[in-house]
């Protein structure tokens, strides 16, 4: 994409990198309330059916959801037009959601300018091998990997922890503002979770809590992963890497029902939200419907995405996903002609 090009399209999306106020407020009404409200109704609903209580836990975890993408849009500056107001609510939400804002505001930028770039992985990323890579890793190497890209481990075992372990601590680097965050988002943490104990005992918090926090962030890290990790996704290296493409072409439209879509706070438009990650999560559908050359960007859907699961590797030779089948058959056939080759230069020898 030429670099005119590239000015026109990021000009074209520039209006909709506005907050609203009034929606910015509609939006932690409609999202917090109803998440507190519907805990409570999960830990009175124990006495009657525990089903019951699961199924109430799962909607509040829908909710988390949504005041994750609140969170998320206070990270980039862009829920509302003032810096200390997108600090204190990103703080409040981050508690809610279980993430340090700070820390997550530095790594998630990372992620944003680095996506797709294979010279740049590690930060705020899905750990993605290539073919190359994964062929020359050692035996733990590639046992790692495995491990970590199974559904059970990833959707599983990953939120927890995310959860419990990765968003409590510092990184090494961090400055004294990112840390003071942290610690004050863990001890606020710490200080409600001892409340709800005390208030109505550890096991019905659990109850409650547990499945809040599994399904939540099976689903956070589920979209995180489904919208980079498709079969023709764009991964480069440095020299031929380009933010654009990597936007576009590198993220993808997630095309959910409009219920789902109101619970994910639109970020299927992921696309957009790469391009132009000032844009507040309420314009970016507008952004989309309104820029024809957004909405050439790949387009998933529910079932479609299920495709994901199996995608392990990135092919640089065929710029696509393998899975760790499709890879046995590559090294099958690698071998093969190699096998080849040297029969014919025996026969030729001979």
């Amino acid at each position: 994409m030429s670099k005119q090009k590239t000015a026109k399209l990021r000009k074209s999306v520039a209006p909709f990198a506005n907050s609203d106020t009034r929606i910015s407020v509609i939006q932690l009404v409609n999202s917090i309330i109803p998440f507190f409200l519907l805990w409570f109704l999960a830990y009175q609903s124990l006495s009657i059916s525990i089903w019951l209580s699961v199924g109430l836990s799962v909607i509040a975890a829908g909710f988390v959801v949504r005041i994750f993408i609140i969170f998320h849009d206070c990270t980039h500056m862009s829920f509302f037009k003032n810096s200390k107001a997108n600090r204190i609510v990103g703080t409040i939400t981050g508690i809610i959601t279980h993430f340090p804002f700070e820390k997550w505001k530095r790594e998630h930028s990372i992620h944003h300018a680095t996506s797709g770039n294979l010279d740049k992985r590690g930060t705020g990323d899905v750990w993605v091998m290539t073919v190359e890579e994964y062929r020359e890793a050692s035996i733990w190497g590639k046992l790692a990997y495995r491990l970590y890209r199974n559904p059970l481990f990833l959707f599983g075992l990953g939120p927890l922890y995310l959860f419990l372990i990765s968003n409590r601590m510092n990184r090494k680097d961090a400055r004294k503002k990112e840390r003071m965050n942290t610690y004050l988002t863990n001890v606020s943490i710490v200080a409600i979770y001892a409340l709800l104990i005390w208030a109505i005992g550890w096991q019905a918090f659990l109850m409650v809590q547990l499945p809040i926090m599994l399904v939540a962030g099976s689903a956070g890290i589920w979209l995180f992963y489904v919208q980079h990790q498709f079969e023709d996704s764009y991964f480069e290296n440095e020299e031929e890497w380009d933010y654009v493409k990597a936007a576009v072409e590198g993220s993808s439209y997630y095309k959910l029902p409009k219920v789902l879509e109101w619970i994910t706070g639109s970020i299927g438009y992921h696309h957009v939200h790469h391009l132009t990650p000032r844009i507040p999560n309420y314009n970016l559908e507008k952004a989309h419907e309104s820029t024809p050359p957004l909405q050439k960007a790949t387009t998933i859907t529910l079932k479609s995405s299920l495709k994901s699961i199996r995608f392990r590797l990135y092919d640089q030779a065929t710029k696509s996903f393998v899975s760790f089948k499709e890879f046995k058959a590559l090294e099958k056939q690698a071998k093969s002609k190699m096998r080849m080759k040297h029969s014919n230069r025996g026969s030729v020898t001979q």
